[in-house]
């Protein structure tokens, strides 16, 4: 008998960015606040090009087009500063 494990992508469905940390709400209920020190194109961003942003994948990720940034939600929460 075999079994399989269903691999589940954890998926952001809030996002806020300040100057100092990016937090993000997933679906499953947690909250992460992640450096925004981590991400030196956020960082050195103005707040317009920051505020940019848009989903990948129905929220697998983040896209900063005017930034060419992406970063996903797993490599956030396993705490990867270059996702």
């Amino acid at each position: 008998m075999t079994s399989s494990v269903t691999k589940i992508e954890p998926m952001a469905v809030h996002l806020e960015i300040d100057e100092t940390f990016l937090r993000l709400r997933l679906a499953d209920g947690r909250e992460l606040a992640v450096p925004l020190i981590w991400f030196p194109k956020l960082s050195n961003a103005t707040a317009a090009q920051r505020s940019h942003w848009r989903w990948v994948g129905g929220g697998v990720g983040v896209h900063w087009p005017d930034l060419d940034e992406d970063l996903s939600v797993r490599g956030m929460l396993l705490g990867n500063a270059t996702t």
